[in-house]
């Protein structure tokens, strides 16, 4: 988490840096934008127990994302969240790696762009998040087990900051908080929930079409 914390301080300070007396990147009706950068899935400490007191653990994953965001109204868009595939250590304390898996997170959110004249523009939105696992592998104590995790829908929440760098760019930081349940099964029988809920740290560059 330092090395990753300090990526997006470093990326911020360059943003600013080259935000300087440049035009805004405004948002108006029936304009879109492209976003092209890198998430880091991080779940939440905590994922559940597994067939009473086996502690959940999985494992954080960073994978380039796209965003695509169409403006219905001067300020308010509508986003879609895609993403390489994710890929998730799963671990149960003290009997370590158990498995892993790759999951997808498409996300629709609705957002208003605040300030979006200026140079730096924070924005907030809210949206619906479906989350599909795929690739499940047994490892560990429960090696040539049949692991599986079932898809979850849930509400995501988004905020970040855009600083312009053009008429026609900026430089995106954000996070999002989703709300990622999944039914966690071996060999057919269920062992309990893995309660992901990940917070979702991002970098991006957006283009304005």
């Amino acid at each position: 988490m330092r090395k990753t914390t300090k990526l997006f301080a470093s990326s911020l300070a360059v943003a600013l840096t080259a935000a300087v007396a440049l035009p805004a990147m405004a948002q108006s009706q029936g304009d879109w934008t492209l976003g092209a950068g890198l998430g880091l899935v991080n779940p939440k400490s905590n994922n559940g127990n597994l067939v009473g007191d086996l502690r959940l653990d999985v494992k954080s994953s960073t994978r380039p994302t796209l965003t695509f965001e169409y403006f219905v109204y001067d300020n308010l868009g509508v986003e879609v969240l895609a993403a390489w595939p994710f890929k998730h250590d799963i671990n149960i304390r003290g009997l370590g790696r158990v498995g892993t898996t790759k999951q997808l997170p498409p996300t629709v959110s609705l957002q208003y762009h605040f300030n979006s004249q200026g140079t730096v523009s924070p924005f907030v939105g809210v949206g619906l998040n479906y989350t599909t696992f795929f690739s499940t592998k047994s490892r560990g104590v429960l090696r040539g087990g049949d692991l599986k995790l079932g898809s979850s829908w849930g509400v995501a929440g988004h905020a970040g900051l855009d600083f312009a760098i053009g008429e026609r760019g900026a430089i995106r930081a954000d996070v999002r908080w989703m709300d990622i349940d999944s039914r966690v099964k071996l060999d057919g029988v269920r062992l309990g929930t893995a309660n992901v809920d990940p917070w979702v740290y991002g970098v991006s560059y957006i283009w304005k079409f």
